[in-house]
């Protein structure tokens, strides 16, 4: 779009020096410039004037179509040159050419349009016709003309580049506007998927608070109320170990107790606040044998070292979960447990030589039970580990429960 100025300037400067032009003709008629008669003078100027208003003031529209703008430009040189044939004085008018050359023409084609309107221009300062006349007169012409090209090309060229780095400017600023539209559109987007990565992280957050209180309900209350139940069944099956059983019956009841407020509070297992990990293990392990009178053993294997509160939190759940399940099903004469330490894993084998069952059709988990090999795995994924359980029916079972290895500080 051009410039609303130069819309109002080049009418005014066209028109005007057009009727200056004139009226200097007049004041000078009866002095020694040359000119021609005074009708072809004024049906000249007319001409030019609606030649002109015609095809830019009446017809803007045309500026945009290149064959119209040839055969207007090629029509205003004509008349200018007519014009200044009919009187030098003219000359006032014929430099305005130079205006519509930006207005009609695109590209490097301005530096070729220049040369006939230079040429004009020239022809009314050297004097007109009478020039050609007198002696040297081409030769006059022809020097005025190559400083009119030199001037004229001169400027073309410095304001074709200044329209170029114009336009580079405004395709910049178009390119700028267009990028910042759509980063308006990226950053409301991403305010949307922010937000709902917000509420998916909530209900993310509230569903494994929910999973977490889930498997220490069942590591913690179940596994301890089963413990009493089986010690009060034991009390009543047999009679002269009745004190036995109601004592253990009671120190797994406190036990149950304590750890249950500590799953509450989101806090490590109390076998793991004074000792590490195998001594933890180890304490779990005798503890449960001698309740259920089961012969259990431990095995470490590597360099035991401290890992993150969370890994070593789920292998002892699972290995309280391991054991509960050999006292619930297996019937076992005996239990081996070995904790491993690898360079990059840390891995729990739980063995029992009891009645063992099918894995390919586990128990279905119901209100009674079922619940525990679901658990350990949902346990263990939490931290990137994995369950795998081996057993048939009569042969015993074995799960090996692997985590990785990152021991405290490791971040």
């Amino acid at each position: 779009m051009e410039d609303p100025t130069r819309d109002l300037t080049r009418p005014i400067l066209t028109y005007g020096t057009l009727a200056c032009s004139l009226v200097l003709v007049l004041v000078a008629w009866n002095t020694p410039v040359p000119h021609t008669d005074l009708p072809t003078i004024l049906t000249a100027t007319a001409l030019t004037a609606c030649w002109i208003a015609w095809w830019v003031d009446l017809h803007p529209g045309w500026q945009h179509r290149s064959g119209l703008m040839a055969v207007f430009l090629t029509g205003l040189i004509l008349l200018g040159l007519w014009l200044a044939w009919c009187s030098p004085l003219f000359g006032i008018y014929t430099w305005s050419g130079y205006l519509f050359i930006g207005y009609a023409v695109r590209g490097m084609w301005p530096l070729a349009v220049v040369a006939p309107v230079a040429a004009v221009n020239a022809f009314a300062q050297v004097g007109g016709w009478v020039t050609f006349a007198g002696d040297d007169g081409i030769v006059i012409y022809l020097a005025v003309l190559v400083c009119n090209l030199l001037i004229a090309e001169t400027m073309t060229l410095i304001g074709i580049r200044a329209d170029r780095r114009s336009q580079s400017r405004e395709d910049r600023i178009d390119a700028l506007a267009e990028a910042n539209a759509k980063l308006a559109a990226a950053l409301k987007e991403n305010a949307g998927l922010h937000a709902q990565l917000l509420v998916q992280a909530h209900e993310a957050g509230v569903l494994n608070e929910r999973q977490r209180m889930a498997g220490e309900i069942h590591d913690v209350l179940a596994q301890g109320l089963t413990g009493i139940v089986t010690q009060l069944e034991a009390a009543e099956s047999h009679p002269a170990e009745r004190d036995r059983h109601l004592v253990a019956a009671k120190r797994l009841a406190r036990e149950s107790l304590s750890e249950a407020r500590r799953s509450v509070q989101a806090l490590r297992p109390q076998h793991l606040d004074a000792a590490r990990l195998p001594e933890a293990l180890d304490e779990v392990v005798r503890a449960w044998a001698g309740i259920h009178g089961v012969r259990a053993d431990l095995t470490v294997t590597g360099t035991a070292r401290p890992m993150l509160p969370d890994i070593e939190t789920t292998l002892l759940r699972t290995a309280q979960e391991a054991l509960a399940n050999v006292a619930r099903h297996a019937a076992a004469g005996r239990v081996g447990l070995t904790l491993s330490y690898m360079e990059d894993l840390i891995t729990l084998d739980v063995r029992d030589d009891g009645a063992g069952f099918d894995p390919d059709a586990p128990r279905e988990v119901t209100e009674n039970g079922g619940f525990g090999l679901h658990a350990m795995r949902e346990r263990l994924s939490r931290i990137a580990g994995t369950l795998e359980v081996e057993s048939e029916p009569g042969g015993g079972t074995a799960i090996s429960a692997c985590v990785p290895a990152i021991a405290i500080g490791a971040a």
